[in-house]
């Protein structure tokens, strides 16, 4: 599903218990100086992370200034955050003018906050030019915290040069059937440096059937409830997108890799990192 760029007015983008995917939850808090949003999310665990922008963020009686770093861009910087525990309530309270994504998913246990700074990130890159597939990603909540997050996964990817695809070889990761697949709920949201650039989100639900296809500009929010979904951007631009994922029954994500595709893997360096470190 594609959910058009618009201004949301801090209110949730993908609520809690939305009917497509309900492990996740997504929203964008835009702030002035100065001003002050209060978010409280019963069953859903969450992770701020400013776009752009410095925030301070309260939270369980803890207190963490100073968090983000980046002033023009999701490109001007390396990204920070702050874990919110499950139904706990959070203040997010704006140093500079500043737009926030808060990023959620389902669970129940109420753990303890604690702030990335972006010395904490786990950075991987993988892909090549030549075939297309060069990006970067960099894991706010990664494998490092399996022992202090829930369900939630939440991570920064770049396209490594202008134009190209990423989500390759086609995945999916629907249906709880381990060791072999996990159910993990997706959403993205999508930026492109110029902002004028735009791309493609594929979904195809059954492999080598017909599928849909979107088209993604700046801005852009894809939810994944099922099916196979590799992206790409236009020749000429960069892509980056935020990514929420909420497993069904467990935080490490196995994804299962399309037959047709599968055999890509091995053309493709690095990917089998990539793939790790989402475990």
């Amino acid at each position: 599903m594609h959910i058009a760029p618009h201004d949301n007015q801090n209110r949730a983008i993908v609520d809690m218990a939305d009917a497509l995917v309900p492990l996740v939850y997504f929203n964008i808090v835009r702030l002035k100086a100065g001003e002050v949003f209060d978010y409280r999310t019963p069953g859903y665990e969450t992770c701020v992370v400013p776009a752009t922008g410095t925030v301070t963020v309260e939270s369980a009686g803890e207190t963490y200034a100073g968090i983000g770093n980046r002033s023009v861009d999701v490109w001007d910087g390396e990204p920070e955050g702050v874990y919110v525990p499950s139904g706990t309530g959070a203040r997010i309270t704006a140093l500079t003018d500043t737009e926030v994504f808060v990023a959620g998913a389902q669970f129940d246990q109420v753990l303890k906050p604690f702030a990335v700074r972006s010395g904490d990130l786990d950075v991987v890159q993988y892909g090549s030019d030549d075939t297309k597939t060069h990006r970067k990603i960099k894991h706010i909540l990664g494998t490092k915290y399996h022992d202090r997050v829930g369900r939630l996964l939440v991570s920064e990817l770049f396209t490594v040069g202008a134009g190209g695809w990423s989500g390759f070889p086609s995945h999916k990761h629907d249906t709880d059937r381990l060791p072999d697949e996990t159910r993990h709920d997706e959403c993205y949201n999508f930026r492109f440096r110029p902002d004028y650039g735009s791309g493609l989100q594929m979904l195809q639900r059954m492999d080598n059937e017909p599928g849909d296809a979107y088209h993604i500009m700046n801005r852009s929010t894809v939810l994944i409830d099922k099916g196979y979904h590799p992206c790409c951007a236009l020749p000429g631009y960069e892509m980056y997108y935020f990514t929420i994922l909420g497993g069904q029954s467990q935080r490490s994500l196995k994804q299962h890799f399309q037959p047709t595709h599968a055999a890509q893997v091995q053309t493709i360096p690095g990917i089998l990192d990539m793939v790790a470190k989402f475990k």
